[in-house]
């Protein structure tokens, strides 16, 4: 099965220039300049990604990502945003899309970010027909497991309800216990590019994650942060909690 992107943009030329760039990558496409129509079409079909302009006639790209998500956890979503609108990049990141891409981009570096959201898209679709191939055990630190089989993390048996990209930073970061990730280490490992001036993805999406796992998110006891430096996992935390 092919992997089917649905543009929202109501610009016919970017649109365009994105169809025919995925085009390269054998990716199928549909667009929709329309927020209602689009919101719509990504909550009844199935897509492996958005890629949402914010600025759109009826419901805002934001918006159309925020009910995608409550809908479709697993859902990839890309944000485009205007250069100047980095209220809006923060806003999307925290509504929950996975990336953003700030106009005007490249070429190349569309084709890498699509790439990347679509291997984790992959995964997940592995491990929803149980490939016993994608991984081996499960990984255990104390009160959490981290099932790459199944995509599934459990945390003081409760299911945790991560985005894809969500899943992978914890599993990355809890891979290597104690040990610091800058922000771009943790762009090329977990999101597949290290490009300056996309620090707010990192930044956002550990928010995200620390909401979902810590007890206090204000002072965080698993997910740290090493002033200066970056992030680390602390097993320690999550045995205490």
């Amino acid at each position: 099965m092919s992997d089917n992107v649905l543009i929202v943009e109501d610009d016919h030329d970017i649109a365009n220039l994105i169809r025919v760039n995925l085009l390269e990558l054998g990716v199928e496409t549909e667009h929709q300049d329309n927020g209602d129509q689009a919101l719509q079409q990504a909550l009844t079909k199935p897509y492996s990604l958005l890629l949402l302009d914010v600025m759109l006639p009826g419901t805002n790209g934001l918006d159309i990502c925020r009910q995608v998500r409550e809908q479709k956890p697993e859902q990839a979503i890309i944000m485009l945003t205007a250069k100047s609108s980095e209220i809006d990049r923060v806003l999307g990141l925290e509504l929950g899309a996975d990336d953003y891409m700030t106009k005007p981009f490249s070429v190349r570096e569309l084709q890498a970010r699509v790439r990347s959201q679509l291997r984790k898209a992959h995964l997940i679709q592995q491990s929803s027909v149980n490939n016993t191939e994608v991984a081996g055990k499960p990984l255990v630190i104390g009160n959490l497991s981290i099932d790459q089989k199944n995509h599934q993390a459990i945390f003081n048996k409760l299911l945790l309800e991560l985005t894809a990209t969500e899943f992978e930073l914890l599993h990355h970061l809890a891979s290597h216990p104690h040990q610091v990730f800058s922000r771009n280490q943790l762009l090329e490992s977990v999101w597949g590019y290290n490009h300056s001036g996309y620090e707010h993805t990192v930044n956002s999406h550990i928010n995200r994650l620390r909401a979902k796992i810590e007890q206090d998110a204000t002072s965080p006891q698993i997910v740290q942060t090493v002033w200066g430096v970056g992030y680390k996992f602390n097993p320690h935390g999550v045995e205490a909690a």
